[in-house]
């Protein structure tokens, strides 16, 4: 049996006394989509947070890659290969959409404050490398029209895959997004659906938390419903969409049938 990549255990979190999330466990397999789901008010950002060391567990723990890391920095997660992006917009507006991508990649930069000091043939040589890759990351994630573009042109939709690609240059082997297709137009969520396809092709590990059921039921192998911040079922996205607790707690029969 192959061991997961990701084991969360009996997590939970609470917040003057109510429980945000309650004991919730799962595990994820590497280079699997995996999505969670719930309500407003479900806990799904907050179990994000969790997992990316934003908060630590009030109990349980959480298992990456064989290592314990609950309640780690999420500089130290990032370091051991994880990455995320948020719900609200993180972009440096003053940038240019190569140099927000590049930003992602600090975490492997070599060369330090007292090389760029000097502006040593090193840090030259790492600075093209970074700047190389980062048009590289922005063609991976459809973005190539807009490698000479400045952050605060570009449409919202594109600005939403541009924090994916500055995320993907920490090279990630588990990669959250928090509603990536949130505010998005079909075309542009189309477009995100084929980039999470593709993420998950290259070996990334994908956790999702979003609302929009048609992308989820579409691209998940692997499902987490959340209710109450209590896990209320888990599997693939047939058994989720016939499950009637899901059915009766969140989804509902009509929407569930458009998906």
């Amino acid at each position: 049996m192959i061991a997961p990549q990701l084991r969360v255990t009996a997590v939970s979190k609470a917040f003057g006394g109510v429980l945000a999330v309650d004991q919730v466990s799962f595990d994820l397999e590497a280079g699997k989509v995996n999505s969670i789901i719930g309500p407003n008010g479900a806990g799904k950002t907050t179990l994000l947070n969790l997992l990316t060391g934003v908060y630590a567990p009030s109990a349980g723990n959480v298992v990456f890659e064989g290592a314990d890391v609950t309640g780690l920095a999420p500089h130290l997660l990032a370091a051991r290969g994880m990455a995320r992006t948020f719900q609200n917009l993180q972009i440096f507006f003053n940038m240019s959409a190569l140099e927000n991508v590049m930003v992602g990649r600090h975490l492997r930069e070599r060369a330090g404050w007292f090389a760029a000091l000097l502006r040593s043939r090193r840090l030259t040589a790492g600075e093209r490398e970074s700047r190389d890759e980062a048009a590289e990351l922005m063609r991976f994630v459809g973005l190539g029209d807009y490698l000479g573009a400045e952050a605060d042109a570009m449409p919202y939709g594109a600005l939403k895959r541009l924090e994916i690609a500055r995320a993907l240059g920490g090279r990630p082997k588990l990669l959250l997004l928090d509603e990536p297709a949130a505010g998005l137009n079909q075309t542009e969520t189309q477009a995100i659906n084929a980039l999470i396809v593709r993420l998950a092709d290259s070996g990334v590990t994908v956790v999702l938390v979003e609302h929009n059921m048609r992308l989820v039921m579409g691209v998940s192998d692997h499902i987490v419903v959340l209710d109450y911040g209590r896990k209320l079922c888990e599997g693939t996205a047939e058994r989720v969409r016939n499950d009637p607790k899901v059915i009766e707690a969140y989804l509902g029969s009509a929407e569930l049938a458009q998906c």
